[in-house]
C-alpha cells in the first residue's frame, strides 16, 4: 500500500510563490514517475508536471516558466516550486503515482 500526504498549499497573492510537498510511503517511489495535478472548481483535473525517475520533466504549458517541479529519492518527496502565481493556478493539488493519489491540497491565489 502507498500513501501519498501533500502539504504546502495556501492562500497567497498573485504573483507570490508557494512550495508544495508530497511525501509518500512504499518502496515504489523511486522507481516510479509521479505527477502533480490539480483540480479548479467545475473543471476537470489536469496534469500539471511530471517527473520520472531519472529526473526528467514536463509540464503544462499554463505552468512552463513558473513552476518546477523535483523529487528527492532520498525522502520519498517531490516538490512542486510555484513562482508568478496567477488566481487561475486556484484549486486543489494532488500528487500522484501509479495508481495512488494523495487527498490534496488546496492553493488559493488572490488578485
Amino acid at each position: 500500500q502507498v500513501q501519498l500526504v501533500e502539504s504546502g498549499g495556501g492562500l497567497v497573492q498573485a504573483g507570490g510563490s508557494l512550495r508544495l510537498s508530497c511525501a509518500a510511503s512504499g518502496s515504489i517511489f523511486s522507481i516510479n514517475a509521479m505527477g502533480w495535478y490539480r483540480q479548479a472548481p467545475g473543471k476537470q483535473r489536469e496534469l500539471v508536471a511530471r517527473i520520472t525517475s531519472d529526473r526528467s520533466t514536463i509540464y503544462a504549458d499554463s505552468v512552463k516558466g513558473r513552476f518546477t517541479m523535483a523529487r528527492d529519492n532520498a525522502k520519498n518527496t517531490v516538490y512542486l516550486q510555484m513562482n508568478s502565481l496567477k488566481p487561475e493556478d486556484t484549486a486543489v493539488y494532488y500528487c500522484a503515482i501509479s495508481k495512488y493519489w494523495g487527498q490534496g491540497t488546496q492553493v488559493t491565489v488572490s488578485s
